[in-house]
């Protein structure tokens, strides 16, 4: 294995700190997410036609560039240093792949290229709070998060040759405003109950859509309520959709784990650049020896963080899932790196006028979406069998 990363894969983790650098400082990312939309769609345009960011990891023949999901990854890195608010994650990490992996060729051909081209913002959509064990991040997906055929969730059933939708959807990333919406919904009955997934336009009929107050601004979230709303059936009915969602769910953890990583460095470095230049007792704090044993505590947390978020990046290429363990180094780094950020800060730390607070904010908020940090350990554990009972002869 060659770890070293290719011209191309630093080309682009380059060009794109460049361009975040000019377009996405701290201002413009608290005047983005002020919007309806979340975020600034002149820089969403600009990622799409300039970087091909949204096409990044779908083939070529599909309109996108024909890298993987390492590259996809790397460049979240970049995103993930400035907490830049896009639809990124939501249409070309979680919506994309199922939609390559599942979908019809006529929905390929009719979706994918616009994805890929930034016109088509997607999302996935999966009832309660259950997109953790959707993606089988958290534990084994056996589909009971979608209804279990009983009330709540989100039900579909057949009616006059075409699917309908009932039910409601919280915490959906960009729900408010995503073009394309996939929705889990389940289907059956209790004796026949699946899960299914299915495709939902943003104006379609019967769909009520509205912005949630989210503790991570950067990341918007919307509610969905479906009232009797026409869908078309992802794909055919016979697909494997769990094993879709976990394959996505392991490439959305290692792009997750790249984006803390990026994040917890900018974290770091800002703190750094705050201690050598804020005095007490006529010297800088940086100088004192707890100060510096706090922060390099940090650095080697970050530093395992960034080899586990790598290598995670490079084996999701590779057909290895180890996404889920890399995600949870990477969010506990990001977890201490802003929360040391915030107490070497002082006061200021925790005022709208200082960032520190908007990545300790990514740290928490991701957790809750995609955590917490011990269930991912643990889920990542029985998958390994690290803890299966073995007979011993006597």
């Amino acid at each position: 294995m060659d770890a070293r990363f290719t011209a191309e894969q630093d080309g682009i983790r380059r060009t794109l700190r460049e361009l975040l650098h000019k377009r996405c400082g701290a201002e413009e990312v608290r005047a983005a997410v002020g919007t309806p939309a979340g975020y600034d769609p002149a820089l969403w345009t600009v990622l799409a036609e300039q970087l091909g960011l949204p096409g990044l990891a779908l083939p070529e023949d599909r309109g996108g560039v024909g890298c993987s999901m390492t590259e996809l990854a790397l460049a979240c890195e970049e995103t993930g240093r400035v907490l830049a608010p896009s639809p990124l994650l939501a249409t070309s990490v979680l919506a994309g792949p199922l939609i390559l992996a599942l979908g019809t060729p006529g929905q390929r051909a009719g979706l994918l290229p616009r994805i890929a081209a930034g016109s088509l913002t997607a999302t996935l959509a999966v009832p309660g709070t259950a997109l953790a064990v959707a993606l089988s991040l958290t534990s084994a997906n056996g589909g009971d998060w979608a209804g279990g055929g009983r009330a709540g969730g989100v039900q579909a059933r057949m009616a006059d040759g075409g699917w309908r939708l009932y039910g409601q959807v919280d915490q959906v990333l960009d729900g408010q405003g995503a073009g394309l919406l996939v929705v889990a919904a389940h289907t059956g009955g209790f004796a026949r109950s699946r899960t299914l997934l299915f495709l939902v336009p943003g104006d379609a009929a019967g769909l009520v859509r509205a912005r949630q107050t989210a503790l991570d601004a950067t990341r918007p979230q919307g509610s969905l309520q479906l009232r009797d709303v026409p869908a078309e059936l992802l794909g055919e009915e016979g697909a494997d959709v769990l094993g879709a969602l976990a394959a996505a769910g392991d490439g959305a953890a290692a792009v997750l784990a790249c984006e803390a990583v990026g994040a917890a460095d900018r974290a770091l470095e800002r703190t750094v650049e705050y201690v050598g230049q804020r005095e007490q007792f006529g010297r800088a704090i940086g100088s004192f020896q707890a100060v510096k044993h706090r922060l390099a505590d940090v650095y080697v947390q970050l530093q395992a963080a960034r080899s586990a978020a790598y290598y995670a990046a490079w084996a999701t290429s590779h057909g290895e899932r180890v996404g889920g363990l890399a995600l949870a180094q990477a969010l506990e780094a990001l977890r201490i790196a802003a929360g040391e950020g915030i107490q070497l800060h002082g006061g200021i730390g925790f005022t709208w006028e200082h960032e520190a607070h908007l990545y300790f904010k990514r740290a928490a908020g991701d957790e809750l979406l995609f955590g917490p940090v011990h269930r991912l350990r643990a889920h990542a554990a029985d998958l390994a069998g690290l803890f299966q009972r073995r007979e011993v002869a006597v």
